[in-house]
């Protein structure tokens, strides 16, 4: 059996950069851009999420961002280079055992069907590879078929249906529980 990986904040909480788009580590300095956005009602149609009631709540959660035990908890904000257009943000647990379990994201439909999503989720599920997170997984409502094309063009594979894991406008709803696994290196 092969030790248990030590994460380090330092090497997961970096910005990544791809072709269109820059992922910033989420610091609560970004509340103040990405407040309005979050409050469009289409963003909330397939996530459980509750909106926050004023950028100062936003800031004070994202400010305690980062270690709870042995899970890391952390988060991106998506900016569009080309424009520096704030597009939406991701987050990512991770686990001591080199498990992510949960891996979420949220664009904001101005920016929907552009492929900034499936962009920003392989950006991050290679960096999470790269790092030792050896298995990452993510949770869709079943029914978003958009969300679900974004995870299997990152690499994420059907797992199983989670029949009432969540509640959606106070409705009970499946999830899709999709899986990405990396091989470790030897």
């Amino acid at each position: 059996m092969s030790p248990v990986p030590a994460f380090e904040l330092a090497a997961l909480d970096v910005a990544l950069d791809t072709a269109r788009l820059c992922l910033e580590a989420l610091r609560p300095s970004h509340a103040d851009v990405l407040f309005a956005p979050l409050l469009d009602e289409r963003a909330y149609r397939w996530i459980s999420v509750a909106r926050s009631p004023s950028v100062e709540a936003l800031r004070a959660r994202w400010g305690r961002l980062r270690r709870d035990g042995d899970v890391l908890d952390l988060g991106w904000a998506v900016r569009r280079t080309s424009d520096g257009a704030w597009i939406g943000k991701m987050d990512a647990e991770v686990r001591r055992d080199g498990v992510a379990p949960n891996v979420g994201y949220l664009f904001f439909a101005p920016f929907w069907g552009q492929g900034y999503a499936t962009e920003a989720v392989r950006a991050l599920a290679a960096h999470l590879a790269r790092q030792g997170v050896v298995e990452q997984r993510a949770t869709v409502v079943a029914g978003n078929e958009a969300s679900c094309r974004v995870l299997e063009h990152a690499g994420f594979a059907l797992e199983r249906v989670l029949p009432g894991n969540d509640t959606i406008g106070g409705q009970l709803v499946d999830d899709l529980e999709y899986v990405r696994r990396e091989v470790p290196p030897s």
